[in-house]
């Protein structure tokens, strides 16, 4: 890498717009014929003039990219009911195969507050019971309204409004799956403008690409954003004094700390699940090697020795081992040490090699990129050993980073000689491209629940 020009200073901006409209833009490719049929009706507004936002326009597009659901395109609504006693013929929205229709209302109150009120109704259960079924309680019969799956009220400002349309769709994928959403979520990734004297961008924005922010920008190359299991901080790595060294930042207040400066490779931050340590990649001590850092005490603990490289580390769901890269077989393959023991046992074996490996939340699979007849793709093995899937049919993935409830994965890729990110399901059914507007973006990290 090349060393910093001298005079040449590091900009940061917390939380600075970096435009009007998202760089990334979400795009599917695949998966949309297998979905599950939703209807989401427009919200009605009960106030006058324009409507302040279209709620379900961002719920709709939550779900889709979800790879579970294909909501009813809007011309293809029977009805526009605000509220379920506004439903008066639950039968011709069954007829549509539609699994659950979403109906809301958004109110005027003072104080430049409104009133958004939803409900997510089971069509062919309130078809059945003609939308009004009774049960005993307290020996007295009453309405009970089964066919109402979820409904909710809450009083949100303008600048909430995003926010409350994704914690909406968090609320429907949960009513419908039994899996925790996970649309109230961020990514960060590089962003690199080579027309800029500063080409290295940190960012960080909504999981969808939305109100994006520049935390750092930098001449030289910065890599391996990782989040702190609270949401608050980012680790990575930069290039910024001519040398690989390893920030902490914390993405409100934009403070930032220096972890490690030693000598040779500081590469590979991954957060333990409590916050508490950080495993990363030295060669300090000659080869590279997996360590683990107290973050309070600032004290190392070696955890490989090997005169191979070893790199790649990332935690287990229970803290108790890493699962990491290394090429002490003679290609690289993914291995898991116990941190207590220090026993490392290797993980995968199929294919050419495979590298970058990440824990599925549930701990029951590992996300690698695989190596197969000289491609790169994303591919999802039941862990700790057992079946391989590839996932990814698209050129020379890396970097995948799995969503807080394990249904998605992003990864980096190439797309028309742009390096650009992309989704896929677990399954891989689903897939997507989220190409920047310019430039290129890599290293995708997404968040925990936030």
């Amino acid at each position: 890498m090349k060393r910093v020009l001298s005079g040449v200073l590091l900009w940061m901006a917390a939380f600075a717009a970096f435009g009007q409209s998202p760089t990334l833009e979400i795009v599917i490719t695949e998966g949309q014929d297998r979905a599950r049929p939703l209807a989401i009706v427009p919200f009605q507004w009960l106030g006058e003039g324009e409507k302040p936002y279209d709620f379900a326009e961002v719920v709709a597009a939550d779900l889709t990219r979800s790879g579970r659901f294909s909501p009813l395109a809007r011309n293809q609504l029977p009805a526009t009911p605000g509220k379920d006693s506004e439903v008066d013929d639950y039968a011709k929205w069954a007829r549509l195969g539609v699994e659950a229709l979403l109906v809301g209302e958004v109110s005027p109150l003072s104080g430049n507050r409104f009133q958004v009120t939803y409900e997510l109704i089971d069509p062919l259960r309130g078809q059945i019971t003609g939308g009004t079924a009774q049960a005993l309680v307290d020996g007295a019969l009453v309405n009970s309204n089964d066919h109402i799956i979820e409904g909710r009220s809450s009083v949100v400002s303008p600048n909430q409004f995003r926010q409350y349309a994704h914690r909406i769709s968090d609320v429907v994928y949960e009513s419908l799956t039994g899996e925790r959403g996970a649309f109230l979520t961020r990514i960060a990734y590089i962003y690199i403008d080579w027309d800029s004297e500063t080409p290295y961008h940190l960012m960080v924005s909504d999981y969808d690409g939305y109100n994006e922010r520049v935390l750092l920008r930098s001449p030289e190359p910065l890599m391996s954003p990782t989040w702190s299991p609270d949401g608050n901080r980012l680790a990575y790595v930069s290039f910024e004094n001519g040398r690989p060294e390893i920030f902490m930042q914390d993405i409100y207040t934009t403070q930032r700390e220096k972890l490690t400066s030693f000598p040779g490779i500081n590469s590979s931050p991954s957060w333990s699940p409590d916050g508490r340590r950080m495993a990363m990649v030295l060669s300090k001590d000659g080869a590279p090697d997996i360590y683990v850092m107290d973050i309070q005490s600032r004290r190392l603990t070696k955890v490989t020795d090997h005169w191979r490289i070893d790199t790649e580390p990332s935690w287990t769901p229970d803290g108790k081992s890493l699962v990491f890269t290394s090429e002490r077989g003679g290609r690289a393959q993914v291995y898991k040490v116990d941190l207590d023991s220090k026993r490392v046992s290797r993980v995968t074996f199929e294919g050419e090699s495979n590298l970058g490996g990440a824990v599925t939340p549930d701990g029951k699979g590992i996300v690698v990129v695989h190596r197969a007849n000289g491609q790169f793709h994303i591919a999802r093995q039941d862990f700790p050993r057992g079946n391989v899937q590839v996932l990814t049919q698209t050129s020379l993935d890396e970097s995948p980073s799995i969503a807080p409830n394990g249904s998605m994965i992003i990864y980096s890729t190439t797309y028309r000689d742009r390096q650009v990110l992309a989704l896929v399901s677990m399954d891989g059914r689903f897939r997507a491209r989220l190409p920047s507007r310019e430039g290129e973006v890599k290293a995708p990290a997404w968040s925990p629940f936030l």
